[in-house]
């Protein structure tokens, strides 16, 4: 766990992420019942602080203690640090999951029995791509393959899925896959 925290505390600092919120955050926030929420990876808080400021109580977990102390501090946010390798979702606890950029599939399971009855869940990451995406070779255990997120999560009610091809922070080419579940 530390050499992750060290390696993803080092990311932070050399690719500050974004501070404006997901898109698809954005747009698909208004299907979920306010209540509790969780942000998956959370890094610095730009989907957790909108989140919060739209009236969720949220669970903001990340293994970077760098990221951690960036979260504001609040009475609605929740700052978790934990390994998502180790980490458990209690199930039946959350409104809305949200996952961006982030791919543990060990935890795909555990996010469908985290949402209660009417949850929703919000997932973009990026997929295996081939052909013209000049990029840095990513470890392939952390990205989707072709219709993995949409079959990953079989049983929920599909609201939105899409695979297209977008632009990473460091300007390269990449495909990410978006989901927008429901849990009826």
């Amino acid at each position: 766990m530390l050499a992750d925290k060290e390696r993803w505390n080092k990311r932070f600092v050399e690719f500050p992420m974004p501070s404006e919120v997901s898109a698809i955050v954005v747009k698909y926030i208004a299907e979920a019942n306010v209540g509790q929420a969780i942000d998956l990876a959370c890094g610095t808080g730009r989907n957790t602080h909108f989140l919060a400021d739209k009236g969720f109580f949220v669970d903001a977990v990340d293994i970077s203690d760098y990221a951690l102390e960036r979260v504001r501090k609040g009475a609605t946010i929740a700052k978790i640090e934990s390994d998502l390798d180790k980490y458990n979702i209690a199930p039946n606890t959350y409104d809305l999951i949200v996952n961006i950029n982030y791919l543990n599939r060990r935890l795909v399971s555990q996010m469908k029995d985290a949402l209660k009855k009417e949850g929703i869940l919000i997932f973009e990451t990026f997929i295996v791509a081939h052909g013209d995406y000049d990029h840095e070779t990513m470890n392939l255990d952390y990205l989707l393959r072709k219709n993995e997120l949409l079959h990953s999560f079989i049983g929920l009610e599909v609201i939105y899925y899409e695979e297209r091809d977008d632009v990473n922070l460091r300007g390269e080419k990449v495909r990410i896959a978006s989901l927008v579940a429901k849990k009826s």
